[in-house]
């Protein structure tokens, strides 16, 4: 059987997550892995990683909203605004107490435009900004729309050390918001510790070491979470047969139920996902469909 559904990962710090998905694709001897949401190097914590049909759903995952953990430094900027860069800029720090910190903090909270680093994973004219950036080239990058929902920090075990807790939307670099609080409080920073602790219902707690993946598959054990978990904060609906065929050949299906919002989960007797559905107009069209046979999507 095609191995379909959901991995919660443990990412240790040193590798990259394309490094990742290329050592799931070795444990489970399956081509069609993916990852939602870019852990940088650095960074440890959850990385959700889909397997098989259920790829096809990671960008549903990943408008979900994340919820990290760390430490920043004062004093000292870096070219990667990270542990993994070279410091290129000092200055002093001046005093500051938990409650200015928290006051200056929450001024970062909120929707607003931010700037991605030129080392990140960005594309632009098909190229990396990471490559351009190893090259000693630097190109205007255009600011996206972030929401920063709450942004809490308290003084670390050392001197001039901060730990956070921050939650916030898709897209945010947290290595950024670490130094635009450090402009505000008249100096520079880094961060020197990062973990992604949520991406919105899913936790590391639960999450696997890639070592204990690969003892769990080596026993034959079930590893994976169901395609269904990918989609769980999507409204769900349950649908008869006849209606997961039509989908199954790509057919809009009418819903009788009350359905609040778009796309919806569509879900067979047993509670297995077949497919997303968009609504148009008074009818629901197959977005993704993960049903008996090959799953397939729409263009």
């Amino acid at each position: 059987m095609t191995p379909n559904g959901m991995l919660l990962l443990d990412k240790p710090g040193g590798m990259t997550s394309h490094d990742v998905v290329a050592r799931v694709r070795r444990i489970m001897s399956e081509r069609r892995v993916g990852h939602a949401g870019t852990l940088d190097p650095m960074a440890t914590g959850l990385l959700i990683v889909a397997v098989g049909p259920a790829t096809r759903l990671l960008r549903f995952v990943q408008a979900e909203t994340k919820r990290y953990v760390g430490t920043f430094e004062l004093g000292a900027a870096t070219d990667t605004l990270d542990a993994d860069g070279v410091v290129v800029e000092r200055m002093p720090v001046p005093p500051i107490d938990a409650d200015t910190m928290s006051k200056v903090a929450s001024t970062l909270t909120g929707t607003s435009e931010q700037v991605p680093p030129m080392v990140s994973a960005v594309k632009i004219g098909g190229e990396r900004l990471y490559d351009l950036a190893r090259r000693g080239v630097e190109v205007e990058r255009a600011a996206r729309t972030i929401t920063v929902d709450s942004f809490s920090v308290a003084p670390g075990t050392e001197t001039n050390r901060w730990d956070f807790d921050v939650v916030c939307s898709t897209g945010t670099y947290v290595r950024v918001l670490a130094s635009d609080l450090a402009q505000r409080l008249r100096t520079v920073g880094h961060l020197t510790a990062l973990r992604r602790t949520a991406i919105g219902v899913h936790r590391v707690d639960g999450a696997l070491t890639l070592d204990e993946l690969a003892i769990a598959v080596e026993e034959g054990r079930s590893s994976m979470h169901p395609a269904r978990a990918m989609v769980a904060h999507l409204a769900s609906v349950v649908v008869g047969d006849d209606d997961v065929r039509r989908i199954g050949h790509g057919q809009r299906i009418s819903i009788t139920d009350s359905v609040v919002g778009s796309p919806i989960a569509a879900l067979d007797g047993a509670g297995d996902l077949v497919a997303v559905l968009t609504r148009r107009g008074d009818d629901w069209q197959p977005d993704v469909v993960i049903a008996t046979g090959t799953p397939t999507a729409r263009r």
